[in-house]
């Protein structure tokens, strides 16, 4: 059983790395079917429903990861991440702070975190996480072009 489940989790990957959603959904089902409590699958078809636009299913897999793994960083971004999408930055900001207090350099929180307070009209607090983002890894990319976007905002008010 260990052999087909690692068997389709490999093919499930290939699918997702090919951008096959659709198709990678029914692995994640049937492995889920084997395995009903493994945390990486049960994120992971988060993430693919997120990818697919099915932001509500998503959010579904990522609270089922959260209820096995309270402290699980990645169903925790990724939840913040589809709340941020459906326009709930508190909501989304609350998991990024769960994850900052769980770990304080995880510079994806920080940099989501100030996505979040910038879509709520705080510019210059967005500024500060995007710039603690990069203070902590100065190649972060997402942090980088957020911080620019940013300035060129509070350049043209």
């Amino acid at each position: 059983m260990k052999r087909k489940l690692s068997k389709m989790l490999e093919k499930v990957s290939e699918l997702c790395e090919d951008e096959k959603y659709t198709q990678a959904l029914k692995y994640y089902e049937n492995i889920l079917r084997i395995e009903s409590d493994n945390i990486a699958a049960i994120i992971d078809y988060g993430v693919t429903l997120q990818n697919l636009g099915l932001y509500r299913q998503a959010l579904e897999m990522y609270d089922k990861a959260l209820t096995i793994q309270p402290k699980n960083l990645y169903a925790l971004i990724n939840k913040g991440s589809v709340l941020h999408t459906l326009q709930k930055y508190s909501e989304a900001i609350s998991c990024y702070n769960i994850v900052q207090n769980l770990d304080k350099k995880n510079t994806m929180a920080i940099a989501y975190k100030g996505l979040s307070v910038g879509e709520m009209g705080n510019i210059p607090l967005a500024i500060k996480y995007f710039k603690k983002a990069l203070s902590i890894d100065n190649d972060y990319e997402l942090a980088q072009i957020s911080l620019d976007t940013a300035k060129r905002i509070m350049k043209s008010h």
